[in-house]
Formats: structure tokens, sequence, C-alpha cells
């Protein structure tokens, strides 16, 4: 049944992303779509996903929250290290992530690439170790902040979306 639901709202979602590109809503419009969608899901259907674990949602808003504020500190950092006469300097960290999921270690990749100043470079999943460049590491402080951040950003994913153990 789970299976049935979640073609249907693939359907619907790539139906809708094809109303959109045309920018009009009509029969046509929506047939065509049906079509395509139904071309893209039988011609590539996506792989079953693992997921394990259940949402949390109060550990989930505390994640929002968090995103959230370190997302508005690295802007205004990333804005400061820009007016600085002196260029910054930057580094590529490693880091352990402990985060079990694949999925959850996607979401928090994209989390790290959407916060200004980080960018995931490698993900090696055997070892489960990341390699970011970090664009402001002058001092030990900058580079414990980034490991803090991250330790954070794991707690919270774990909390949000991974089974207890």
């Amino acid at each position: 049944m789970k299976t049935i639901a979640l073609r249907g709202w693939i359907l619907c979602w790539l139906i809708l992303v094809w109303v959109l590109l045309w920018g009009s809503f009509s029969a046509a419009n929506l047939l065509s779509g049906l079509a395509i969608a139904l071309l893209i899901t039988v011609w590539f259907p996506l792989p079953p996903v693992p997921v394990e674990g259940r949402l949390r949602p109060l550990p989930l808003l505390l994640l929002v929250a968090n995103v959230a504020y370190s997302l508005v500190v690295s802007s205004v950092q990333v804005a400061a290290l820009a007016l600085r006469p002196r260029p910054p300097l930057s580094a590529v960290l490693r880091a352990h992530v402990a985060l079990k999921s694949d999925l959850v270690l996607a979401l928090a990749v994209n989390i790290l690439n959407l916060t200004p100043g980080n960018i995931v470079l490698e993900i090696d999943q055997t070892h489960r170790m990341i390699y970011v460049h970090v664009l402001d590491v002058s001092s030990d402080r900058e580079m414990k902040r980034f490991h803090r951040q991250l330790d954070t950003l794991q707690k919270l994913l774990r909390a949000s979306f991974e089974a207890r153990s």
C-alpha cells in the first residue's frame, strides 16, 4: 500500500512540475504531464531507500531552529570575512560522522553545503568520514567551533530521524 501511495505522490509531483514549467493550467498540460510522468517513472524507477527509525517532531523543531541560527551566524561571518583586508585562511577538515542511515547522512551533507563558508568535498561511506572545505580556520578555536557545530548537527539529526538503539 505504501508503494502505491508513494508512486501516486511521485506522479502528482511530476505532473505539477510539468504544469508549472508550461506556466498554464489546462487539460492538455495535465494529460501531457501525466504521459511524461508515467514515462519517467516506468523507464527510470527510483531505487528503494531503506528508512529506519521514525520522525520525532520536537527534535526536528530544534534541528530547524539550529540550522536557521547557523545559517544566520555563518552568513554574518562570511560577510565579515569579505570585508576584512587580508584573505581568510581556509582548509579541508576531516570529520567522523556517526549517522547510521545513508538518508540522514545525505541530509547532513546538504545542511553543511547550505551553510555559508562550508562545502563537503568528499564522503567516505565505508569509514563514515566527510571532508569539508571550511572558509575560515585562522585559529584552533575556529576548527573546534566547526567540529562542535557538526557534533550538534549529528545529535539533532539522530534525535529527529534515526531509530534509538
